[in-house]
């Protein structure tokens, strides 16, 4: 048996780990998490992104980052948010694929989404990346730049959703395109797919981000 001491001790540790529990007990947080995972951001404009107003978003980053999950740093009179290491992303997606797995109401929610399964490219990470590699498929990042810039799948051209109808003409007609944003409960690909086939574009999405990437051990580029 245990005596005062180990039980004490045993006690501490797991306390130690449910802090990180915490921290994720929170959908916005969750949401902030796959924000960061896109890159480093100003508390204003993770605010913005996830629709609560800056005190809210900066007490929602204060548990993240005490719960040393996020970063910060000061530029100027702006504080400055980025996840603190490269498993905290893969951290949100093993939650994610868990909650998936295990919860009906997720997988009947994920289901609403793609009420069109033909827009979802049938094809696997490592033969989308050989596709793309060929010139097979053209793969398409709608998320902003500053996003793309700080990574995203290799091969891929970045043309920001809010940008795409006025460069239609920079896409190739002959060659499918699969778009892809921030991961499974991003919709800005969805908005662009829809916008490619008005245009006559065979076009689909694939449901990954950086994140699924990241977490599946593939490789990732930057500019």
């Amino acid at each position: 048996m245990y005596g005062v001491d180990n039980r004490s001790l045993k006690d501490l540790l797991y306390e130690q780990v449910a802090r990180v529990g915490k921290a994720l007990a929170s959908p916005k947080r969750l949401e902030i998490l796959e924000m960061l995972a896109q890159g480093e951001k100003a508390v204003e404009t993770v605010a913005a992104e996830v629709a609560i107003d800056v005190k809210l978003a900066s007490a929602h980053l204060k548990a993240l980052t005490e719960a040393r999950l996020v970063q910060r740093r000061r530029e100027g009179k702006r504080m400055i948010y980025r996840l603190s290491g490269g498993d905290v992303a893969p951290l949100g997606v093993m939650l994610r694929q868990v909650a998936e797995e295990h919860l009906l109401e997720l997988r009947m929610a994920l289901q609403q989404m793609m009420a069109e399964p033909d827009r979802l490219a049938q094809v696997s990470r490592k033969e989308l990346l050989a596709q793309a590699k060929r010139g097979d498929v053209v793969v398409l990042d709608v998320r902003p730049p500053e996003e793309f810039d700080a990574a995203h799948l290799p091969f891929a051209r970045s043309v920001p959703l809010p940008e795409l109808a006025r460069r239609l003409a920079e896409l190739p007609r002959g060659v499918e395109i699969v778009a892809y944003c921030r991961g499974p409960f991003c919709l800005m690909s969805d908005e662009a797919v829809k916008l490619l086939r008005e245009h006559g574009f065979r076009a689909r999405k694939t449901s990954d981000g950086v994140s699924e990437w990241q977490a599946a051990g593939l490789p990732l580029a930057r500019r």
